[in-house]
């Protein structure tokens, strides 16, 4: 391989990652805040692809990438806040509400967006992050989704105001003691409700990004797991927001191995390596999770989720 076949090779995967990563960086970022308060949303994969239906429907119609964008996190939120409700009530279990919204979500999805296969809808626009290059391999590579820096901001000012907010401490204090939330006189169900809403909100943006930058249209496929993989990544990162910021990255890059291999000539493999994401979930969650063994930086109360 020569040096410009390599530079090409290692531009394509770095690009990539801040393409492909960036739905991955919102909707793990939403997982964490859900789970932070005590609740696991298995729904997210639901949220991600009603969100990046709804996104790319009101980006089509009002011809606006913006309106579309807070049309995904509307509908991620809303979403979310039904899953929120249903877990609050009795002998309601998290997991099997999750999975039922999630079929709920993509079900919602399908039907209301057939008629938006077809057409084109207004993108989000592109950062040229890499005009100071020469190399034309790394000006396409940095050629970054709007929305990126909003994902590092928040995932920096979640884990600020999770440390050092008094709504951050209450959320944490869902997370890890109930009785100790409800001693205080706090709704455990009321700060969980809000925090998966909130959660849903941020994954919302993620199904933005599929359908408004990266690959920038609506189909049936668009997800392809992101958002029950976003349940492991969280784990992979210890249910730290900074932390997401890198795992996510990492999952990207992985996903962009084969496309970037590709570039440069070698189409071997190609669909092995489009598998590297799943197999990375796998590995991630066989190293990290034993049973009997509560994963450090877990809260507390995900232990006894019902």
């Amino acid at each position: 391989m020569t040096p410009d076949e390599l530079l090409t090779l290692l531009a394509g995967i770095l690009g990539g990652a801040l393409r492909v990563g960036v739905p991955f960086l919102f909707v793990s970022l939403g997982e964490c805040l859900t789970e932070k308060s005590g609740r696991i949303n298995l729904g997210l994969e639901g949220v991600l692809v009603l969100s990046a239906m709804a996104a790319f429907g009101g980006a089509y119609l009002s011809g606006s990438p913006w309106v579309g964008v807070a049309a995904g996190a509307l509908a991620g939120a809303l979403l979310a806040t039904l899953h929120g409700l249903l877990c609050s009530l009795e002998r309601v279990n998290d997991v099997a509400t999750g999975i039922a919204l999630m079929l709920l979500g993509t079900g919602l999805a399908f039907y209301l967006g057939k008629p938006l296969i077809q057409p084109q809808a207004p993108q989000i626009p592109a950062l040229p992050l890499g005009a100071w290059s020469d190399s034309p391999a790394l000006q396409t590579a940095l050629q970054v989704n709007a929305l990126l820096p909003l994902g590092v901001l928040l995932a920096l000012g979640l884990h600020l105001a999770l440390q050092r907010s008094r709504a951050g401490l209450l959320v944490r204090l869902a997370g890890d003691s109930a009785l100790a939330t409800r001693a205080l006189g706090h709704s455990v169900n009321g700060i969980r409700i809000a925090a998966t809403a909130a959660g849903g909100l941020i994954a919302g943006l993620g199904g933005a990004s599929l359908t408004l930058f990266y690959p920038g249209s609506w189909n049936e496929g668009i997800s392809s797991g992101q958002g029950l993989i976003a349940v492991a990544l969280v784990i992979f990162a210890r249910w730290s927001p900074l932390r997401c910021v890198g795992a996510a990255l990492l999952f990207g890059g992985a996903g962009a191995i084969g496309p970037a291999l590709q570039s440069v000539g070698i189409g071997w493999g190609y669909h092995l390596f489009n598998t590297l994401p799943y197999a990375l979930t796998l590995l991630i969650l066989v190293f990290t999770c034993r049973p009997g063994e509560i994963a450090k930086g877990s809260p507390t109360e995900l232990s006894s989720a019902r």
